[in-house]
């Protein structure tokens, strides 16, 4: 009897985990087949703010900036947000002909704060367009306009292809992270793109219509406020659409406390984001018949690369220690094939877009890649990181 509880257990533990695999496979498969969907970028141009959120980024801003002036039409803005800044971002931002706001508030510290305030800015004369960019990033030639016009066409938001890369000879682990990176947010987003569906939303290189933006309270400590912002804005009607000919470009951090910083905060809140709105989302979908809420809900399960290998890997061997105990098989053929499924997914990745990142020897010798990251899972269970932390740069001084 105890037997054939348990294989019921597992054998539903395994299905569950076969959701997120199913749909990360089928996001891959759609973005190297098929024709893309393409929105279109016509039409006169309606002026546009730039805002970036900036916490002591003197080293690097002068960059972004020097990347986005270029693009800037007449009538368009460049706004800089100094939040709670203790070194010369307001200086150097100024130099490069930004109009600067400062924001000081120790006690509500966080990215969703200084846009919020930017915005509150920006009601006295809004704009059409509202435009977010990171202040270490680099915006290519013709994105801000490209961004814009599809915007103002679709009255939706529009999330730019952002991409992060390292320095030349990084070592494995990063390489890792930058193939995960860009299944995450070009191969997925594109595949959910040619499906016709909504995507998340990433951070950096997002448009808004005022319309939609203007109206939103964005004051919140949340630790990925981007990924929320894009839930928030899907339960609104208005899903973001994902515009790959626009691209925004970051570069991870080289050094440990930087990159430690970073992943915690990205994969705790994914993680979190993950339990507290992806089931409410789901259920809403279901409710109102929005495809586009089932869609972003089934995208917002699938969990890190590195979290997902190992959760397989680790049911999988589960499952055939109770199979060679006992002979029953239905959990072992559901996580056999999620196993496969997963494989085939993340080389297919890797032969259309992560070639140039990482070999194919290197990617199947990363198998135990996920172990490094168990203390941060275990933080997680325990610890979770719950407040804002501005990661390392390699700029800092």
């Amino acid at each position: 009897m105890f037997p054939a509880i348990l294989d019921a257990m597992l054998s539903v533990f395994a299905a569950f985990l076969l959701v997120p695999i199913a749909v990360l496979t089928i996001e891959v498969a759609a973005a190297v087949c098929g024709r893309r969907i393409v929105f279109t970028a016509s039409g006169t141009r309606t002026p546009v703010a730039i805002l970036i959120p900036a916490h002591n980024e003197e080293g690097g801003i002068a960059a972004t900036l020097r990347s986005i002036a270029p693009q800037l039409g007449k009538h368009d803005r460049l706004i800089v947000v100094a939040d709670n800044c203790t070194d010369g971002t307001r200086n150097v931002a100024e130099a490069e002909g930004a109009e600067v706001v400062s924001r000081t508030n120790l006690e509500k510290r966080g990215k969703g704060f200084a846009l919020d305030f930017g915005l509150r800015y920006l009601r006295s004369n809004p704009p059409d367009i509202v435009i977010v960019v990171d202040a270490d990033c680099q915006v290519a030639p013709g994105a801000i306009d490209h961004l814009a016009k599809v915007c103002a066409s679709y009255r939706r938001p529009v999330q730019a292809q952002y991409l992060m890369h390292n320095q030349p000879n990084a070592r494995l682990g990063m390489r890792i992270a930058e193939f995960a990176w860009v299944v995450k947010n070009l191969v997925r987003p594109m595949g959910l793109g040619k499906l016709g569906l909504p995507c998340q939303l990433m951070g950096s290189g997002m448009a808004f219509p005022w319309t939609t933006i203007g109206k939103m309270d964005l004051a919140d400590a949340h630790i990925v406020e981007d990924m929320k912002m894009g839930l928030d804005m899907a339960r609104l009607g208005v899903p973001p659409i994902f515009c790959p000919e626009a691209l925004v470009l970051s570069s991870f951090p080289t050094h440990e406390e930087g990159i430690k910083d970073q992943r915690t905060r990205w994969e705790h809140g994914h993680l979190g984001t993950i339990l507290s709105e992806a089931p409410r989302v789901f259920l809403q979908g279901l409710k109102e018949m929005d495809f586009s809420l089932v869609a972003l809900a089934l995208d917002l399960f699938v969990p890190p690369l590195a979290l997902l290998l190992m959760l397989v890997s680790v049911l999988w061997l589960a499952v055939a220690i109770f199979y060679a105990a006992t002979g029953y098989r239905a959990p072992l053929l559901i996580m056999s094939s999620a196993l496969v499924m997963f494989g085939l997914a993340v080389l297919t990745a890797w032969a259309s877009h992560g070639r140039r990142i990482i070999s194919l020897s290197s990617l199947l010798s990363a198998a135990i890649y996920p172990l490094w990251k168990i203390p941060m899972y275990v933080q997680f269970v325990f610890s979770r990181q719950r407040e804002w932390v501005r990661s390392k740069r390699d700029k800092d001084r």
